[in-house]
């Protein structure tokens, strides 16, 4: 269970006041008692601020640090900078306000090293190094760890959605195979009653028939057609206004269609360059849904043709044609008998969806004295979705967050290695040319002026001497220069002390040995070599 809000600003106080004390009590850093305080103050005020202001609490939690060493390096307080640094990037504070933020501490701790008399160029990257890794490094890490948050929060509301729309896409299913079955329905069994109705109409016309068989054939042919009347009423009630007519398979070839029409009294002809649509089929790479949509067509083109143009010669038109569209048209002539009741028009609308979704043109009207569909349905498959799915989407917008992560923390991690590089390269440099050799020092004689001695010395001096080492105080009124008795690096080595007098004459007034840490017969020994 995660702890009150509250509850953590005093807990964040404490854990940051431990290195405060604990280098005052082990005698690693001495400070006065009001600085302690008063650094105490500022990072209470700053774990009251973070949640509000983070940036504000990064600069009070710096502000120690700054006070205590320009370059940011302190036992006591340099943890402090680095927490609100990755709260600071754990908020999600713009990157700009950050940015500045750091540029601000690095600002006022180069002022600090500019007015102070220490080497300025090793102070400036020992602060720049410090801050790289004790703030923007943090910094980065916590904005990684509340993106790397997000996109997890994100994935799963990303997963509650599918498993919505995977419901939705069910229901959406369940309705559409209701409108396939209403669909059958129309198509299939109208198609049979039309049929039914036809032959009714030639019982009641057939010669020989007595006057009883004929009215049970009138009869018949007006049931039939109010079945199907309900028929396309009931149809109505199942199929969505907007649902394109499915394509279900019809179980016949177009050809069987027409046979089947004709042997039912319906005077059709079949018009067609090949002989066998499933031969056409392999041949020319035509679709399963382009023969099913051919289907429909004609079908329904024969339930309206026997239905409202009884009698009437029906030619069916079936051909493919080289620029890769199936073309279908069914024509019948003036009706001969009194046509039935105007119909509901679902079944041409159905067919107008299907042939357009497959990016077809389907047309139905007037022709001459009677009437014509006639529809153009290409062979291909139809076009296939984008695939720049809302899943990919959201997988290309967690790398992209990754990469950016990355991005950063290489070019942090690349300034880092100029700065540790040029530290390293600084340091040697100024190592190596402050050395005066002990033969060069034992040389060196007492009354010697300054312009006589200065050629023999090195380029620079120490800028952090060991005075605390040194065996006598320097004499009053002179002006001391500190040099390495050896070019070794990262190890302790014996200073040399020159005193010259700040009088007119720049005299050698003292010089003397600052031996490095050891035994006090060490010293005496190494001494004693030098005196020789």
């Amino acid at each position: 269970m995660r702890p009150p809000a509250h509850s953590t600003g005093p807990l964040l106080w404490a854990a940051l006041a431990v290195p405060v004390a604990a280098a005052e009590r082990l005698g690693l850093e001495r400070t006065p008692l009001w600085a302690q305080l008063t650094g105490l103050a500022v990072l209470a005020a700053a774990t009251t601020l973070h949640r509000t202001w983070p940036a504000t609490a990064f600069l009070l939690a710096a502000a120690p640090g700054i006070a205590a060493s320009p370059s940011l390096f302190t036992l006591s307080y340099g943890c402090a900078p680095a927490v609100f640094a990755f709260l600071l990037g754990l908020r999600g504070t713009a990157t700009g306000v950050a940015l500045l933020s750091f540029a601000a501490v690095a600002a006022a701790g180069t002022a600090k090293i500019a007015v102070r008399q220490v080497d300025p160029a090793a102070e400036w990257l020992v602060l720049m190094g410090t801050l790289l890794f004790g703030a923007v490094f943090p910094w980065l890490i916590g904005r990684y760890w509340r993106q790397s948050r997000e996109l997890t929060a994100a994935g799963w509301a990303r997963a509650e959605q599918l498993e919505r729309e995977h419901r939705i896409i069910a229901d959406r299913a369940r309705l559409r195979e209701r409108a396939r079955i209403a669909q059958d329905m129309h198509d299939s069994l109208g198609h049979e009653l039309s049929l039914i109705a036809l032959r009714a109409g030639a019982l009641q016309v057939a010669p020989g028939m007595a006057e009883a068989h004929r009215t049970a054939a009138a009869e018949l042919r007006a049931a039939a057609s109010d079945a199907t009347d309900r028929l396309h009423g009931m149809v109505g009630l199942l199929r969505e206004d907007d649902e394109p007519a499915p394509l279900a398979p019809p179980g016949e070839s177009i050809a069987a269609l027409i046979e089947r029409a004709a042997d039912s009294g319906l005077p059709v002809t079949l018009h067609r360059p090949d002989t066998d649509a499933t031969a056409t089929s392999a041949t020319t790479g035509i679709t399963d849904a382009t023969i099913r949509t051919a289907y429909r067509v004609i079908q329904e083109a024969l339930t309206n043709a026997a239905k409202h143009a009884p009698g009437a010669p029906v030619t069916v038109e079936h051909a493919q044609n080289e620029s890769g569209t199936t073309t279908v048209k069914v024509t019948n002539g003036r009706p001969r008998h009194r046509p039935g009741p105007a119909g509901s028009g679902t079944g041409l609308i159905g067919l107008r969806a299907g042939v357009t979704a497959l990016g077809g043109s389907f047309e139905a009207g007037p022709h001459e004295e009677g009437y014509r569909v006639s529809a153009s349905i290409p062979t291909g498959k139809t076009p296939t979705p984008d695939s720049a799915t809302p899943g990919a989407l959201f997988t290309s917008a967690r790398r992209l967050a990754h990469r950016r992560v990355g991005v950063a923390f290489g070019a942090a991690a690349a300034a880092g290695a100029v700065l540790i590089g040029g530290a390293f390269a600084w340091y040697a440099y100024t190592k190596t040319h402050a050395v005066l050799t002990p033969t060069a020092y034992t040389a060196l004689k007492l009354g010697t002026p300054l312009e006589e001695t200065v050629p023999r010395l090195p380029d620079r001096t120490i800028s952090d001497p060991p005075v605390d080492r040194a065996p006598t105080p320097p004499p009053p009124g002179t002006d001391c220069r500190y040099y390495r008795a050896s070019g070794e690096l990262f190890v302790s080595v014996d200073h040399f002390r020159l005193c010259f007098d700040k009088g007119a004459s720049h005299e050698l007034l003292e010089k003397s040995v600052i031996p490095r840490p050891g035994t006090t017969d060490q010293v005496q020994e190494q001494r004693r070599e030098w005196a020789r």
